[in-house]
């Protein structure tokens, strides 16, 4: 997803809250129980799954579009927040993984699952 489908996206989600008037209800930290909200609802689906009956929960049509519509549900408030607060998402991004390529050198940590502070110099 490049730059210009982002802001679209961001465009698309304000426009739909201030039709609504609830630009009075986002808040940062509102905004950010609604991230953490939908995320924990998208989890709560696979909560005490095994591996199958979550690979099966792909394949229900049903399933599916409820997994979806809590993807959705995250990624809304997300576009939301960072409209919100003039955060450039795709730029939030490269910074970070630029300072993940440094906290995770390849060379140390593929194949691992390794927090950077437990890596060994």
């Amino acid at each position: 997803m490049n730059d210009e489908k982002i802001q679209e996206l961001m465009e698309k989600v304000q426009a739909f809250c201030e039709a609504r008037d609830w630009d009075q209800f986002h808040t940062p930290k509102d905004l950010a129980i609604g991230i953490s909200t939908e995320a924990n609802e998208l989890l709560d689906i696979f909560r005490f799954k095994s591996d199958e009956q979550m690979q099966e929960l792909f394949q229900d049509e049903k399933s599916r579009v409820h997994i979806q519509e809590e993807v959705a549900d995250t990624f809304f408030f997300l576009l939301r927040f960072a409209q919100m607060n003039h955060l450039d998402l795709c730029q939030c991004l490269q910074d970070k993984m630029e300072k993940n390529n440094r906290k995770y050198p390849v060379d140390k940590i593929k194949g691992k699952n390794l927090k950077y502070t437990e890596l060994n110099d």
